[in-house]
């Protein structure tokens, strides 16, 4: 299954809940999960049982999407994620927050994920001063990413890192927001981590 391409706020009310896929029209509530709380559609109304399956995808379904992965990407990180020792949905979560695109995002400096993931493939970070444009790169403890020189005054970025003043930054990356770079100081744990998503459904739907 591809990416999802379609309009994101359908998405958000489909599932009930906002990812965080837009950014200052969210910050200002005017969401349309926020507005109609319900799933779209003629029937959208309408109060539906979900099975234990249906949760279990709708959990896996939030992550996806927020994180902005492929079918493909998400089940090769869960599978990494039971290779290791531990709670697998902790290290499932780990790996989303380490990959690139969403480390730009923590680091303020877009206002969404999905335009973290633009401004990677469309080469305006650095990771320790070399140019990367793969979304995935899983980012390492102690790494400094950066906005390239040309780009550090683009209105969005500027704009974005402005919104932090509202949003606040996560305890795990320290940033410079006038010299536009971070370093991505430790993969942070499970509970600091505030998502909508409940990952032990999603270890439940792949352990069938």
């Amino acid at each position: 299954m591809a990416r999802y391409r379609g309009p994101v706020e359908k998405l958000e009310r489909r599932l009930g809940v906002s990812l965080a896929l837009k950014g200052e029209r969210r910050l200002a509530g005017k969401s349309a999960v926020e507005k109609r709380p319900y799933a779209p559609g003629q029937h959208g109304q309408r109060k539906a049982k979900i099975s234990e399956y249906g949760l279990q995808l709708r959990e896996k379904q939030k992550a996806k999407f927020m994180y902005g992965v492929s079918e493909k990407q998400f089940r090769r990180l869960f599978a990494e994620a039971a290779r290791r020792e531990g709670n697998t949905g902790a290290l499932l979560i780990s790996l989303l927050e380490q990959r690139l695109d969403n480390v730009v995002y923590r680091m303020g400096f877009a206002s969404t994920r999905r335009f973290a993931r633009q401004l990677v493939t469309h080469g305006h970070i650095l990771v320790n001063g070399k140019r990367v444009d793969i979304p995935s790169y899983r980012v390492r403890a102690g790494e400094k990413i950066e906005i390239i020189e040309k780009s550090k005054e683009n209105p969005q970025i500027v704009r974005a890192i402005e919104l932090t003043n509202q949003t606040g930054m996560v305890a795990w990356v320290d940033v410079e927001k006038d010299k536009k770079y971070g370093i991505f100081t430790r993969i942070p744990e499970r509970e600091e981590v505030i998502i909508p998503v409940e990952e032990r459904y999603i270890v439940e739907l792949y352990s069938k």
